[in-house]
């Protein structure tokens, strides 16, 4: 458990008794052996052995999630809720975890809340791991005196945004791993699976098929210039993600393909309406104005298209309008969810409506996934069985011809 977090540190082992003698062990980031020792005696930690670990044993290199995130919001509000000091909550929750990474961030937010930052403070010199909606329902619970509870919702929100998030990725990763394993196999066949065919049928002294005619030539334009074709594929896979990453347009105008797309559009419209109306909940029910959580909703959309819509409707609202109205106007909404708002709206309970809004549709995406699983699941085996089984039956055509002229 070490107090600062720097580059310099390195990570440490150890075993002591806490106050009431009951034997405990942890892990800590500390310069050397001393500092441990004395940051372990200010917790009320009696140590009986201190070992440093090996590079090898500490996963220093891993990458910090979402989901670790998610989990840190949980444990910190848990502790919270049990009385637990904020700086010795940091110390527990961070010598707990496995990952190098997360435990200096961790320990870096603890030494800034240890110089007198608030949390907020603290959280906001992060802004990768903890984003403006992240920092603003944390200062608004430590200013209403409830961090706990705003903590338990950003856990909630955090939890329930990267579920919906994997569901979708798990619609778009199984049938992409299966066109990239036919590709491969494909890929395969033609560059050493026909030429032997090709050497066997140049002895036939027969016209071959048209059909295996076509697919010897591709045979050998992949072999002789296939290296052009890689080359020219990955260029342009680096270019697209390049400019992708770089160009806010590009991105405006793939969101707008991918919710116009049959079949994958309604479930990202749907996952878009879902963190919409999950972010305005937890926004609203942490008091924060409508104008201010508008722009914190926006960025949690997750598409440009609707993040767009949302900052328009928030400067429609910070001039008066209705936030059913302005929902009206982007034409990005149901009915049903325009409805429900409106309802929120005039009985003053937006957040509950708009907590119903987001389950509702947080269930529909779940549905849409797994439906589309199952849809996928044959379409894309079909796809599979026409490529690989229409080269095996063009290399046997020419033996099924010679065997009819016998």
């Amino acid at each position: 458990m070490a107090t600062t977090a720097t580059m310099g540190n390195s990570p440490f082992v150890w075993e002591g008794t806490d106050r009431k003698g009951n034997k405990i062990k942890g892990k800590s980031m500390a310069a050397n052996e001393a500092a441990v020792r004395a940051d372990l005696r200010r917790q009320g930690v009696v140590p009986s052995r201190i070992k440093k670990q090996s590079a090898g044993m500490f996963r220093g290199s891993a990458k910090i999630t979402a989901g670790d995130i998610a989990i840190f919001s949980r444990q910190l509000s848990t502790m919270l809720a049990a009385g637990i000091p904020l700086v010795q909550a940091f110390e527990i929750v961070g010598s707990g975890h496995e990952n190098a990474s997360m435990q200096k961030l961790i320990m870096a937010v603890k030494s800034d809340v240890e110089g007198g930052s608030s949390l907020a403070e603290a959280l906001a010199k992060h802004p990768i791991y903890f984003d403006d909606l992240f920092v603003n329902l944390v200062e608004a619970g430590e200013q209403a005196g409830a961090l706990e509870t705003l903590l338990d919702k950003v856990a909630t929100y955090k939890e329930k945004t990267e579920a919906i998030k994997k569901k979708v990725k798990k619609a778009l990763t199984y049938p992409a791993a299966v066109l990239v394993v036919a590709f491969v196999v494909t890929i395969i066949l033609l560059v050493f699976v026909i030429p032997a065919f090709e050497d066997l049928f140049q002895g036939f002294g027969a016209d071959l098929p048209a059909f295996t005619r076509l697919v010897i030539d591709i045979s050998l334009f992949v072999r002789q210039q296939g290296w052009i074709l890689a080359s020219f594929v990955g260029g342009a896979a680096y270019a697209f993600f390049y400019f992708k990453k770089r160009s806010r347009p590009m991105r405006q105008f793939l969101d707008r393909m991918t919710l116009k797309t049959p079949i994958i559009g309604p479930i990202m419209q749907k996952a878009a309406i879902a963190r919409y109306a999950r972010t305005l909940s937890t926004m609203f029910s942490a008091g924060v104005p409508l104008v201010e959580a508008l722009e914190s909703v926006a960025g949690a959309t997750g598409n440009i298209v609707y993040e767009v819509g949302v900052l328009r409707m928030r400067d429609e609202v910070a001039t008066g309008q209705r936030l059913q109205q302005a929902m009206e106007n982007t034409d990005l909404f149901p009915n049903m969810v325009i409805q429900m708002i409106a309802v929120g709206e005039e009985s003053g309970s937006l957040d509950e409506m708009s907590a119903k809004v987001a389950d509702f549709y947080e269930e529909d995406v779940d549905n849409a996934v797994d439906n589309l699983s199952s849809l996928l699941e044959p379409l894309i085996m079909s796809i599979l069985g026409i490529l690989v089984g229409g080269l095996v039956v063009a290399m046997y055509l020419p033996i099924f011809k010679m065997g009819s002229v016998i």
